[in-house]
């Protein structure tokens, strides 16, 4: 049995992740990828088969590893304010080194009906939707459904990230402008969230 070569294996999957979530090259062939990693197309589908399973591992592992930076937030023993600070910078973080992932990640689901496995661990959500719930009774946030903070809070954050380039185009800004007027929000989101 020949033994994997797991270093060629994980460059195919980091050169994936950076042409499908940092250049944006949403329509990149298997071939594109094997160009950019300097590896054969027959390498990348003796690993993966198809651009659509090399994708499928990318996109599992990237919703894998921004789902534990943000339950680190969530868990953490932060106060409320702060920890929605910290949710926002580390969202922004991750989408300031991969500014397409957003939008590649929603464009598959919606074409592809991509489901998302489930996570063997505690019911994060459910315990932050109640810490939600536990701040609007102190007036510390808007009253509404607790989920309806979440929707808030993921639109405010995620909707100039997937308009980005239209909205570049209308307000005539170039990347390094954007990127200054999205940091802008960080403090207007929760001060829009918060009372």
């Amino acid at each position: 049995m020949a033994i994997r070569d797991t270093g060629a294996e994980q460059l195919i999957k980091d050169t994936a992740k950076r042409i499908f979530f940092a250049e944006g090259k949403l329509n990149a062939t298997t071939q594109d990828i094997a160009d950019a990693a300097g590896v054969t197309r027959t390498l990348v589908n003796y690993y993966f088969r198809s651009k659509d399973v090399l994708f499928r591992q990318v996109f599992d592992e990237s919703m894998h590893d921004m789902g534990n930076r943000m339950d680190e937030v969530i868990q953490s023993t932060l106060p409320f304010k702060k920890k929605i600070e910290r949710f926002i910078e580390v969202f922004y973080t991750q989408l300031a080194t991969y500014p397409y992932q957003e939008s590649f990640m929603i464009a598959e689901i919606n074409s592809n009906g991509f489901s998302f496995q489930k996570k063997d661990r505690p019911n994060v959500l459910a315990a932050f939707l109640k810490e939600i719930q536990t701040e609007m009774e102190k007036d510390a946030v808007k009253k509404m459904k607790p989920m309806n903070f979440l929707l808030n809070l993921f639109a405010l954050m995620a909707y100039p990230l997937l308009t980005r380039p239209l909205f570049k185009i209308i307000f005539e800004l170039d990347d390094l402008q954007y990127t200054k007027l999205l940091n802008e929000r960080k403090k207007m989101i929760v001060d829009i969230l918060f009372n």
